[in-house]
């Protein structure tokens, strides 16, 4: 078992910056990809980026590429989500999950965060 809790959601101006934080407990961090997906009210969960366990792989969604980057500290347990140059097309609840292999699909991923809250306001 791999327990995630997510922080660093938040309300931000369009243009600003955000940095989301999900602390990982259980099992060997290294071991898991991690995901990074959001969910805007009344649509469906979609990818946003994802991470190799060494953190040496990345990689985005089109919508994000250029802006958002993925990274991973396998000493604290922690991965991290830089968000730049945020719109407000990107406002969703964001969460972060673990699976053994790098997918941009939900159902690939075991573990989840419980998600948090990121709004950009026009």
């Amino acid at each position: 078992q791999v327990q995630l809790v997510e922080s660093g959601g938040g309300l931000v101006q369009a243009g600003g910056s955000l940095r989301l934080s999900c602390a990982a407990s259980g099992r060997t961090f290294s071991n898991y990809v991690m995901g990074w997906f959001r969910q805007a009210p009344g649509k469906e969960r979609e990818f946003v980026g994802a991470m190799s366990g060494s953190g040496s792989s990345t990689y985005y969604a089109d919508s994000v590429k250029g802006r958002f980057t993925s990274s991973r500290d396998n000493v604290k347990n922690t991965a991290y989500l830089q968000m730049n140059s945020l719109k407000p097309e990107d406002t969703a609840v964001y969460y972060c999950a673990a699976g053994p292999l790098t997918s941009w699909t939900v159902a690939n991923y075991l573990y989840w965060g419980q998600g948090t809250q990121v709004t950009v306001s026009s």
